[in-house]
């Protein structure tokens, strides 16, 4: 039996990252942001690289639905799937998710907003699918009767075992210590997109130190950061504590 970790998260949540903590796991296959062609296509968003992307991926909202619910690559038993809130846009929603293991990675929306300026020229609302968010984490919790898992990036990278340990514990796999540590440069499971985006966590081999508050932030960004605040603070106050080793 599969377990299928759908793990929900923006743009530039260091989502990358715990896709490759992820992936080196020797019982775990990852699939990098599997809507995104249909996103793309639906929408017609001007996003780096569409073009190729689209070329690349299959774009058929329920062919890719059928495929996260079918066999897992090379039958592993761990199937992590990195999904992005701002592309659910199309028919698939919460119920196609039946039998998922859903987790969320948040991140402090002034650093989110920082680090995506730094690849696209604005920011707004829409790129971040918050609205989405809030409706996947409150559909799970009323499921469960309890907050699913949530890890803040700025937590994983101050205590990256710390929190991983309990994530692992919550989605009901092991803890592998190689999940702290993996070889540098472009996995065959990166998506297209990976040229433009993809710099840094290529040329890394762990997390990174934690990110300073950014600094300078313009007024339409402020603006902005604190728009999306009241989402982050409401999954936020559910996030993993980061516990010690062992």
């Amino acid at each position: 039996m599969t377990l299928r970790i759908a793990m929900w998260s923006g743009p530039r949540n260091l989502s990358t990252a715990m896709m490759r903590s992820f992936g080196n796991r020797a019982d775990t296959v990852v699939s990098d942001e599997p809507y995104y062609g249909a996103f793309l296509k639906t929408s017609g968003a001007p996003h780096p690289m569409a073009a190729e992307t689209i070329a690349a991926m299959d774009c058929d909202w329920a062919s890719v639905a059928r495929t996260l619910s079918g066999p897992a690559p090379g039958g592993k038993p761990v199937w992590y799937q990195k999904h992005m809130w701002h592309h659910m846009v199309g028919p698939v929603g919460y119920r196609d998710f039946a039998g998922f293991t859903h987790a969320f990675l948040i991140r402090e929306p002034a650093r989110m907003i920082a680090s995506y300026l730094r690849k696209r020229e604005a920011a707004e609302f829409g790129d971040f699918g918050l609205e989405r968010q809030a409706e996947f984490f409150e559909r799970e919790a009323d499921r469960l009767g309890r907050a699913p898992p949530v890890v803040d990036a700025s937590d994983v990278l101050a205590d990256p075992e710390g929190v991983l340990r309990p994530l692992c514990a919550a989605l009901g796999i092991g803890w592998d210590p190689a999940m702290l540590a993996w070889p540098p440069g472009r996995r065959a499971t990166d998506g297209p997109w990976a040229p433009h985006w993809y710099q840094a966590v290529e040329a890394s081999t762990g997390f990174g130190p934690p990110d300073p508050p950014p600094a300078g932030l313009p007024d339409e960004a402020k603006r902005l950061t604190e728009r999306c605040r009241p989402y982050y603070e409401r999954l936020a106050a559910h996030r993993l504590a980061p516990h010690g080793p062992g």
